[in-house]
């Protein structure tokens, strides 16, 4: 085996993966993090979910926290973007990128928490509502602290209406879907009207901002106003380094996982919004904890699909 051989090589520092090398490094490890810089939990305002903090936490704040515990067992966060993965006999290559600089690094497991990017709406002279906060994308987080208010869910398709009956269900009974110009059929008109959910198909053509957030928009020549504002787009997940081995997926992107939240490809692991589940902080870093477990008490063994494995 190569000196230099990591036990495991993590990319992405998201909460998922900055928990994985947590238990890794008290596992006494050889770790790798790597991480381009852009975690989507660094969007979050506030989250509410996340146990021990009655008041919520912020995404920054939360990272924050993570980075200063990694601190203290010496993991220090690897600027750059891993841009190529290949597999071979003594494990994994991957090719990292920082600027100029291109290495290449060994390691027995990789770990993946790339996570995913919420497709942002196509609104007037705000392409990037979500990343500023202006919108918000995760119900399940906040949804209880928007209760009883008036509130707008932007999205099409079944996900669209899903998510507005779900806050119809559970939160308001002043819920209205904006279709951004798509239409609904007449199933998905019924299912609406059953849930109490209004219906605007009309594309959005103006919005106004106030106190950090969309205060009114203005579609088929109306104004709108809400109090709170979700998008339900979708995602798109950043699986492309598992998907090019070969790694399970759904029809979405989203990675497919065993037990130990190990891939279809031996060895590689995945953790967090890039799998395909439920898209929660804790569940992102119970995955982690479930991986690292597995990656520790099988790191000197070959893989499965190995000789000897």
């Amino acid at each position: 085996m190569p000196e230099n051989l990591n036990d495991c090589l993590i990319v992405g520092a998201g909460p998922a993966g900055m928990t994985a090398a947590l238990y890794l490094a008290r596992f006494k490890r050889r770790v790798l993090l790597v991480d381009s810089g852009a975690p989507r939990a660094a969007w979050i305002p506030t989250s509410h979910n996340i146990p021990f903090f009655a008041e919520g936490i912020g995404g920054p704040d939360l990272l924050a926290r993570q980075r200063a515990s990694l601190d203290h067992y010496g993991i220090v966060i690897r600027h750059g973007e891993v841009t190529a993965l290949q597999r071979g006999p003594q494990g994994f290559t991957a090719r990292i990128e920082s600027g100029s600089d291109v290495t290449e690094v060994t390691a027995r497991r990789v770990l993946l928490a790339t996570g995913a990017v919420d497709v942002e709406p196509d609104l007037p002279d705000l392409p990037d509502a979500v990343r500023r906060g202006l919108v918000r994308y995760c119900p399940i987080c906040d949804g209880y602290e928007a209760r009883g208010r008036s509130i707008a869910v932007m999205g099409h398709g079944a996900r669209g209406l899903g998510e507005a009956g779900f806050i119809a269900r559970t939160y308001s009974d002043r819920v209205t879907l904006l279709t951004l110009g798509t239409r609904l059929d007449e199933e998905q008109r019924a299912l609406a009207a059953r849930d109490g959910v209004e219906v605007v198909e009309d594309p959005i053509s103006g919005l106004d901002i106030a106190e950090g957030r969309v205060a009114a928009l203005r579609a088929g020549g109306r104004e709108h106003r809400f109090e709170v504002l979700y998008s339900a787009l979708g995602l798109t997940y950043r699986s492309g380094l598992g998907r090019a081995l070969g790694a399970g997926h759904d029809e979405k992107g989203a990675l497919v996982v065993d037990g130990h939240n190990q891939t279809s490809v031996k060895g590689l692991y995945a953790a967090g919004d890039i799998v395909r589940g439920l898209d929660q902080i804790v569940v992102a870093m119970g995955h982690a904890a479930v991986a690292a477990t597995h990656i520790h008490n099988r790191c000197e063994l070959p893989t499965e699909d190995e000789e000897g494995g």
